[in-house]
């Protein structure tokens, strides 16, 4: 039996630790699958419905609402998909509001030596595993092309894995 604020607290949840499209498929997977709320007969029928749609690829989540539960599913499901989009306007509002203040802006700063500091030591715990002189000079050669502020990240990360794929790989 489906309780409906555990079906929507499901799909809320789903919801807020994803990026939108299908980033929440897995999620809602494993929580409805394990549950019993759905087949993977469900999942695959939503999904092409969703594509088949107009409009964003997240809409196919209503069509697992559907599915599942129903009209009352596809309002769940709708609604739990709306909230944190409407959550991050209303906090992108609110720091509009407040982001010249002094102490929003040294928050700011402290957040961005509190990144560093962890990439610090990511890096750090990398280098401890003794890399060999191919993938040191990979990663300086990723980095100063980083520095130069000219490359796109993206197109960093291809070249340092493509190097890596030539220089590693082909063995």
């Amino acid at each position: 039996m489906k309780e409906p604020v555990t079906y929507f607290l499901t799909f809320l949840k789903a919801s807020l630790f994803s990026t939108g499209g299908f980033s929440n498929l897995p999620s809602l997977h494993q929580d409805l699958l394990a549950n019993g709320w759905a087949s993977e007969t469900n999942f695959g029928q939503a999904i092409v419905i969703g594509q088949l749609s107009p409009g964003p690829n997240g809409l196919w989540v209503i069509s697992l609402g559907y599915l599942t539960y129903g009209y009352l599913g596809a309002a769940l499901a709708l609604l739990a998909i709306t909230i944190p989009p409407l959550l991050v306007l209303g906090l992108a509002a609110l720091y509009r509001r407040m982001e010249d203040q002094r102490w929003v802006q040294g928050m700011m700063r402290g957040i961005s030596v509190a990144v560093v500091g962890i990439l610090i030591a990511v890096v750090w715990s990398i280098m401890k595993q003794s890399p060999d002189w191919k993938g040191l000079l990979i990663g300086l050669a990723a980095f100063g092309l980083s520095m130069t502020g000219r490359v796109n990240i993206v197109i960093i990360l291809l070249l340092a894995a493509g190097t890596g794929y030539v220089l590693y790989g082909l063995h």
